[in-house]
């Protein structure tokens, strides 16, 4: 009578099995990431001034040859959204990357945004949010100015959901900042070279998760 009992139960639970794997599995609500360079040209991006712009080896070079800003920007914009990248600094030239960001017209200057840092020079603030209108933001604890390698490659993440700003570098948390009084909420990613003809900035494996629901 047990074995029975044993041998019916086992046929409902491969019923079940079989069953379920017939139905189609529910898809993740996660939002996927999204590469937004291919590798091997600048499609899906815009470049704004006359700073040199182009594809070497697999990643995004940008080299100042006069003296005013530069930036490469995405085609489309971006409100709440997760960014990850990498990037070499191969001078002294200060560098970064611009969200919720705005230009007025074909011209290099910016009306809406503001920039986390990348400077290889120590003590720079690296991960700090700089622009509004208002100079710096928010700087990195003293303790997260050596995370950089100044020669080498870097992994920045960062995460912007509504005026919540998350910013890793190689893997650390060096900036967790709440932004009172944001200036755009929505705006394009730019890639950015500082002014001064002294920038050469290299950056590839660019991902990006949209959480806007867009």
């Amino acid at each position: 009578m047990l074995r029975k009992l044993y041998l019916a139960a086992l046929v409902l639970c491969l019923a079940a099995v079989a069953g379920a794997q017939d139905r189609p599995r529910p898809r993740s609500l996660a939002p996927e990431w999204v590469s937004l360079f291919n590798g091997k040209d600048l499609s899906g991006w815009k470049k704004v001034g006359q700073e040199r712009w182009e594809v070497i080896d697999g990643a995004i070079f940008g080299q100042g040859i006069t003296d005013a800003y530069g930036y490469l920007v995405t085609e489309r914009a971006y409100r709440d959204f997760h960014l990850s990248l990498r990037f070499k600094c191969e001078a002294d030239g200060n560098s970064g990357v611009y969200i919720h960001t705005a230009f007025d017209g074909d011209t290099p200057r910016i009306v809406a945004g503001r920039q986390i840092e990348i400077d290889r020079t120590l003590g720079h603030h690296t991960g700090g949010i700089y622009g509004d209108g208002k100079g710096w933001i928010a700087w990195p604890g003293p303790q997260y100015e050596t995370v950089i390698r100044p020669y080498d490659w870097n992994d920045m993440l960062i995460e912007v959901e509504g005026n919540h700003y998350v910013v890793h570098l190689n893997g650390i948390r060096v900036l967790d900042f709440t932004y009172p009084s944001p200036g755009a909420e929505e705006g394009l990613i730019a890639l950015q070279l500082h002014s001064g003809g002294e920038g050469r900035m290299r950056f590839k494996d660019i991902f990006v998760r949209d959480l806007s629901g867009k």
